[in-house]
């Protein structure tokens, strides 16, 4: 029961951090002022959103119109602080344990899974609403909708068979993450000899995710105390800032994104992206095309070749003094190309919202098209260069510094 126990005040401690994440970032964004008490129904689908479910979007306008609608997007805000948490939940009543036997160790992940569940059912029951009153007022579609009564109504739904099961696959794949990086996780005895040759790689990843999460933090506040608008920048932060953060770390190394921004929305994003995508075709997005409107994009390479050189050395640091520095190449490239598969993914962006009365007549008020897909083998390829030269490097300038599981240069348990 002690396990079941932890594993309800770790769900329940990420479902309140995610919707409350969500909620502030809501508020920024002025859902509050939405008819019909939609907030709370709205936090529930962005929670639902952020651990992976399906949230979707559909609409009608009487027998002579038709309302077209999609939206998929990932709000990583409200995901990263609901991994962090329930990693840190899980994690916490291990800590001061060395190993630890492998039936218990799945008996917590498949509590901790459950509950998850549980809780993912609950916010997916409440995750639905329906809009109406949509056209604007005094429109020429507005009065095309009264004639015909073709008033248009867009409502919100979570599937929740869908949902469970991504739920699931995200919960699983965070507590595999937490049991990767963490060094205070115990692992069964057989698991430890994995433990030298992975977790200082998976650890390196995560901080470098963190470290440009962190930037862009800092750059996000900089923006809202400088340039006005400021609820418009901090619902970007408490949303989407690591969509925008791992966008960066992609970009740096070279990688490209196909996208467009068509109709009256726009990325809710820095403004350059908006001008880069903005038209009716797709174009590519990357450091040149970002760089033709705005040269300090230059600025995103040497960046994520200083923080790809940390991370090598951070690896190495963390490796025995045995290791090699071609595994130190070898283990960041792996890892760092596996981070990208993962992450990349989650950047994905698709948005479309539009209205036709009598099949010809597009409200071109409410309609429009926002997408943003990546490049991912491409950009992958590059990561296993970029990792491989920065673990090189990272473990030769290793080499004088103390690695782990040392003290002044010696290992603590010496052999023989």
């Amino acid at each position: 029961m002690r396990g079941v126990g932890d594993a309800l005040v770790a769900v329940l401690a990420a479902v309140a951090v995610m919707a409350a994440t969500a909620a502030l970032g809501l508020w920024a964004a002025g859902a509050t002022a939405l008819p019909g008490g939609a907030f709370p129904r709205i936090v529930a689908a962005v929670v639902v959103m952020a651990a992976g479910g399906d949230v979707g979007i559909a609409g009608g306008a009487g027998d002579l119109a038709r309302t077209d609608a999609e939206l998929t997007a990932m709000p990583l805000s409200v995901s990263l602080v609901g991994a962090l948490t329930l990693g840190a939940g899980f994690v916490r009543p291990l800590r001061h344990r060395a190993v630890v036997p492998a039936r218990e160790l799945l008996a917590r992940v498949a509590a901790t899974a459950v509950l998850w569940l549980v809780a993912l059912a609950v916010l997916s029951a409440t995750a639905r609403h329906t809009f109406t009153d949509l056209l604007p007022a005094d429109s020429p579609a507005d009065l095309f909708g009264e004639l015909l009564d073709a008033s248009p109504t867009i409502g919100f739904r979570a599937d929740t068979g869908v949902t469970l099961l991504y739920g699931l696959l995200w919960v699983l794949g965070v507590l595999a993450v937490t049991l990767l990086v963490s060094r205070r996780a115990p692992l069964p005895p057989r698991l430890l000899r994995y433990q030298e040759p992975v977790r200082p790689a998976a650890s390196a990843m995560l901080l470098l995710l963190l470290a440009y999460v962190v930037a862009g933090l800092v750059a996000g506040l900089f923006v809202a105390a400088t340039r006005g608008h400021p609820a418009d920048t901090f619902a970007v932060l408490l949303l989407g800032l690591p969509n925008v953060a791992w966008l960066a770390l992609g970009l740096g190394i070279g990688g490209s994104w196909d996208g467009r921004v068509d109709g009256p929305f726009g990325l809710p994003m820095p403004h350059v992206l908006d001008q880069v995508l903005r038209g009716p075709r797709n174009t590519t997005l990357d450091v040149r095309s970002l760089a033709a409107h705005d040269e300090r994009a230059w600025w995103l390479l040497p960046v994520a070749a200083v923080l790809l050189l940390v991370a090598g050395w951070v690896t190495a640091v963390r490796s025995p003094t045995r290791t090699r520095p071609w595994r130190h190449a070898l283990h960041l490239a792996v890892a760092f190309a596996l981070t990208l598969l993962v992450v990349l993914p989650l950047t994905r962006l698709d948005a479309r919202l539009g209205l036709s009365l009598l099949g010809i007549f597009e409200v071109e008020d409410i309609g429009g098209h926002v997408a943003l897909h990546p490049h991912l083998w491409t950009t992958a390829g590059l990561a296993l260069l970029w990792g491989a030269v920065a673990g090189l490097l990272g473990g030769l300038l290793a080499t004088r510094a103390r690695h782990h599981g040392e003290v002044d240069g010696r290992p603590d348990h010496p052999s023989g």
